[in-house]
């Protein structure tokens, strides 16, 4: 009774210690798993040394692991892979492959494990992977998920999780000799057809039949019980016929990720997937030895750098291979050079098979841990390095394609409609105009979309939209108006900058990812900015509304008032400072310049009306800095210039050269001044 009581304890240490460090992560703006690792290093043996029960401890994480791939299985989806099936099936089996060779290649140079190519390949393996979780994360934080790289790397990532599977059943065979592992691998590859083919006919006949019975009953224990018994069930088959746990768990996830009920399964599971999750990464950190760490700082980053170099090398070629632009490639490479968090459970399993020592299981975990801190850094980095790189002449050049890939036969010449972005939101704005029979230009750099519409018949430009080429190829010029569906900020203020220097009186329409967005982009000169959350919220409380009685014709006038003060009785409050912060934040890439009024100015005393700066220049004023220090972020039309201003303004070169000559005075525009 005592040793379980102990067990218990060790439990709620763990769990305590792992939310503490997954905070502190957050905090600091790391990936939560690193928390995790970190309080398991406190508490563990190398630690404080509070967990004495370690091993029970080691086995109840294994339900981690099995919830972990069970979860992936469930998310699977072969629809998005079908979005980037070239770079992803193609690539990503490619990138899998020669990281493999070349691990085998260089511990084969390097004599690193003797005799036993099965330990390269071992290697190779957990380098082949990176983190779904991490790069998931941050093209979330940044709405870069529809974006062509953001496309590009979830392909990849998704044939690395899928290989994942085959990755833990071929594993136990590569601890066999030499001259049996073939044999070894091949009856593995047997058992896995086998098995598979047992998998598809139940996946196809028996669990969707047995998941309805269980959601019939209506109620989420037996549910909850179902899904796991059938997780767990499959994963000690896999087990018994010399497989893994983690490869059952993954094909029963598969399984259910088909089924009608995969959705409600996923949210079930989820809970139990995090808790346990954090139980398996912490008993990760338990093993790990800081002082060890610390002894073998200079291998551990010397390895970090060969990872990082290596992957680069091997994924930003392939992506290249495949058509996509440099910059495309460039950020996949560097998105993706790190070890994934599945790289812990075949370094686990490779521990236990003895394909590795306890000192090289330990300069994995070290050196996936800081190629998972690092990740986030440098994908923030990414977008500063390239506004570097492309402010210098000929590196631009192979950075930016400013060409139209591919165009239709038949674009129309004038007063016609420019969709930019061929998403969900694309795609329905498209259908509407059609049925006014109102001609229509989409710009898309997505291929799958391309085709989406030569198969449509609907007239395109295969491009980047921030191009001024593209949108010139487009029509901009001569269109009736514009809709800009763009999934990312960046491209969406880019392409809205740019479009307005073609056409400075273009009826511009624009959706904004995030309320904090909306202002900016009426200062760039949008006419209209639509944020998809609040437009929700609007009809859904008009609908209400109605119902309880009141006039319509009153509802309707409010809700145009609500979007006419861009949306402000809808948006958060925000301090200046904040709202200031964010300003410089968002023009960076829009080339700003903080520009000082000269006291001889004739804008001196004018309100921005009456200049009209963006017409005269194309230049957009996006804040004043008073001569006693008040800010005035996303100034209004009233607002009146006065001496000692100093101006946020963003715009071309060409733009801002203009607007110092009319400032100054040597150029006249205002007769009488």
């Amino acid at each position: 009774m005592q040793e379980d009581f102990r067990l218990i304890v060790d439990l709620v240490s763990v769990f305590a210690v792992a939310a503490c460090g997954g905070l502190l992560a957050v905090l600091l703006k790391q990936p939560v798993l690193l928390g995790y690792i970190i309080g398991g290093m406190v508490v563990g043996p190398t630690g404080l040394g509070l967990i004495k029960e370690i091993v029970q401890v080691e086995t109840l994480a294994q339900f981690g692991v099995a919830f972990l791939l069970f979860a992936l299985g469930v998310e699977f989806s072969l629809t998005e892979l079908k979005k980037v099936k070239a770079i992803a099936l193609g690539g990503g089996t490619l990138q899998i492959i020669l990281t493999i060779i070349f691990t085998v290649l260089v511990c084969g140079i390097t004599g690193a494990w003797g005799t036993l190519p099965a330990k390269g390949v071992f290697l190779g393996s957990i380098l082949s992977l990176s983190s779904t979780a991490v790069v998931l994360k941050c093209l979330m934080e940044r709405n870069e998920t529809e974006t062509p790289h953001g496309q590009v790397m979830l392909g990849i990532l998704v044939v690395q999780d899928l290989a994942l599977g085959l990755m833990l059943a071929v594993l136990p065979a590569l601890h066999q000799p030499g001259e049996a592992i073939g044999v070894a691998v091949v009856m593995a590859l047997v058992k896995i057809g086998l098995f598979a083919a047992g998998a598809y006919a139940a996946g196809i006949w028996l669990i969707p039949r047995l998941l309805r019975l269980l959601a019939g009953t209506e109620s989420k224990e037996l549910f909850l019980l179902g899904v796991v018994s059938i997780c767990l069930g499959i994963a000690l088959l896999t087990e018994y016929l010399g497989l893994s746990i983690e490869m059952g768990a993954f094909v029963a996830g598969l399984m259910i990720s088909e089924v009608e009920y995969a959705d409600e399964t996923l949210t079930i599971v989820e809970p139990l997937r995090d808790i346990f999750a954090s139980l398996f990464f912490a008993a990760i950190g338990m093993l790990i030895d800081p002082v060890f760490l610390w002894q073998n700082l200079e291998l551990i980053l010397g390895l970090v750098a060969l990872v990082f170099v290596g992957k680069f090398l091997i994924i930003t070629p392939l992506v290249r291979l495949f058509r996509y632009p440099l910059k495309i490639a460039l950020i996949a490479g560097l998105g993706l050079a790190q070890i994934g968090e599945f790289s812990f459970v075949l370094a686990s399993e490779g521990q236990a098979l003895g394909l590795v020592s306890r000192r090289i299981y330990l300069l994995i975990l070290g050196t996936t841990a800081v190629t998972l801190m690092l990740t986030p850094f440098v994908l923030r980095l990414l977008p500063f390095l390239f506004d570097f790189a492309e402010s210098i002449p000929w590196l631009k050049s192979y950075l930016v394609n400013d060409q139209a890939l591919d165009l239709s036969a038949d674009l129309p010449q004038k007063d016609h409609i420019v969709v930019c972005g061929y998403g969900r939101i694309g795609q329905n704005l498209v259908k509407l105009l059609q049925q006014y029979q109102l001609p229509v230009v989409v710009i898309d750099q997505s291929e799958s979309r391309i085709q989406q519409l030569r198969e449509a018949g609907i007239p395109y430009v295969y491009g980047n939209s921030v191009s001024l080429h593209v949108l010139e190829t487009a029509g901009v010029s001569h269109a009736q108006g514009m809709a800009i569906a763009l999934p990312d900020p960046a491209s969406i203020r880019l392409c809205l900058k740019r479009a307005l220097e073609l056409c400075p009186e273009l009826d511009t329409v624009v959706r904004a990812t995030q309320d904090k967005n909306i202002e900016v982009l009426y200062q760039l000169g949008a006419k209209e900015v639509i944020q998809p959350e609040f437009e929700a919220s609007l009809e859904m409380a008009n609908h209400l509304l109605i119902g309880a009685g009141l006039l319509p014709d009153l509802l309707q006038q409010k809700m145009q008032e609500i979007r006419q003060n861009h949306y402000l009785d809808l948006r958060p409050e925000r301090s200046p400072a904040e709202v200031s912060q964010y300003l410089q934040k968002v023009t960076r890439d829009l080339n700003r310049r903080w520009y000082d009024l000269p006291a001889n100015s004739p804008f001196i005393g004018m309100t921005l009306e009456e200049v009209n700066m963006r017409y005269l220049t194309g230049v957009s004023l996006m804040a004043i800095r008073r001569a006693d220090g008040e800010e005035i972020d996303y100034p209004n039309h009233q607002t009146t210039f006065l001496l000692g201003d100093r101006l946020l303004v963003v715009g071309s070169n060409q733009e801002l050269n203009a607007l110092v000559e009319i400032a100054e005075g040597k150029i006249t525009i205002f007769p009488g001044l």
